[in-house]
């Protein structure tokens, strides 16, 4: 008598939708706890996975310990920007900014704390927020995206206080020169706009697509990342990813990198950059390209740095982008694992 072939047990609904919206989940954003234990990714369904840097970490960690402490939804759309304050994180979607207390998003049914939205030319008008930057001396944010401007929220009232428009096309990008009270954007137009926080006028444009050696006509003029440090820039997207010297506005190294960059950091003596392929590449600041780290993502979209001092047994990079997993590089050498929505 033959034995019967055990039949496989069909995939309930609920399990077959949510691994599909796994197969095509797209991460956006990262932040990392002010503690620094703590890790806040946003997807394109608007979700936002918290997961435990430290029990990831831990000699004893298992495969659980690689996925979210707590899953909820933030937004009806993508999740674009996250940046973290001492208390709370801010996320951006499709014209709003919300804040979520650190402490309280680490219970079940974490409710936000307040949600702005900048005031737009239409009430129909519902543009992606890009970018979000913390400006610390002023305890304000800076949010800039679809409408091609850049809003100034001051953070204790809530209200935005004004708005620097240059741009003529939507904005990707922001990045804050510390030392002085100024502001780099990037944007579709293919221009970095420089602007003085004092008097929020533009005080510099560099229009990276028209300096021949950075030019790359077939990949477009838009720029999707930016990043500085005291007078030097780095910039990329269509345009190759290229050092520039901000005072005297002159691109000094081109980056030997085919591939449109979608995110960028200055790192000790190092940038890094990351974009189309599944690669964080390393480059010195001469042009050589030092390592090409390759993670589980076909494509990434955000780079971060947990620098946190009061964890350093949690200080690591972490790369997202096209897929539902967040590497974790415990040094710059390779991929030690990742963590999973």
């Amino acid at each position: 008598m033959e034995r019967a072939v055990p039949l496989a047990v069909p995939l309930g609904q609920a399990e077959v939708f949510q691994a599909l919206q796994r197969l095509h989940m797209t991460i956006f954003s990262q932040s990392v706890s002010p503690c620094g234990k703590f890790l806040a990714a946003g997807n394109n369904y608007g979700q936002i996975a918290v997961f435990s840097l430290s029990a990831a970490l831990s000699s004893e960690a298992k495969e659980e310990s690689k996925k979210p402490v707590v899953t909820f939804q933030a937004h009806d759309g993508p999740v674009y920007s996250m940046v973290s304050t001492d208390r709370h994180l801010l996320s951006a979607g499709d014209g709003e900014v919300k804040a979520w207390l650190w402490v309280e998003m680490l219970k079940k049914g974490c409710k936000e704390l307040w949600c702005h939205q900048p005031p737009y030319r239409t009430s129909l008008e519902v543009p992606e927020i890009n970018a979000l930057l913390l400006i610390p001396k002023e305890n304000s944010l800076l949010l800039a995206g679809g409408d091609c401007q850049l809003h100034v929220m001051d953070l204790e009232t809530g209200t935005f206080t004004r708005a620097l428009r240059g741009h003529t096309d939507y904005i990707h990008c922001l990045a804050l020169r510390e030392r002085s009270p100024e502001v780099l954007s990037g944007g579709e137009d293919g221009a970095v706009r420089l602007w003085d926080l004092r008097n929020s006028k533009e005080v510099q444009t560099i229009e990276v697509y028209k300096h021949e050696e950075c030019s790359r006509p077939h990949n477009g003029r838009w720029i999707g990342c930016l990043a500085t440090d005291s007078d030097w820039m780095v910039c990329g997207g269509g345009p190759a990813l290229t050092l520039w010297h901000l005072r005297s506005s002159t691109p000094t190294t081109i980056f030997p990198m085919r591939a449109p960059q979608k995110h960028v950091t200055f790192y000790q003596d190092l940038i890094l950059s990351a974009g189309q392929g599944c690669c964080v590449n390393q480059w010195q600041l001469s042009g050589e390209l030092k390592a090409q780290v390759p993670g589980s993502s076909p494509g990434l979209l955000s780079l971060s740095l947990n620098q946190q001092p009061t964890a350093p047994e949690c200080k690591v990079l972490t790369a997202a982008g096209n897929s539902c997993r967040v590497d974790v590089f415990t040094n710059l050498g390779y991929r030690a694992f990742s963590l999973s929505f």
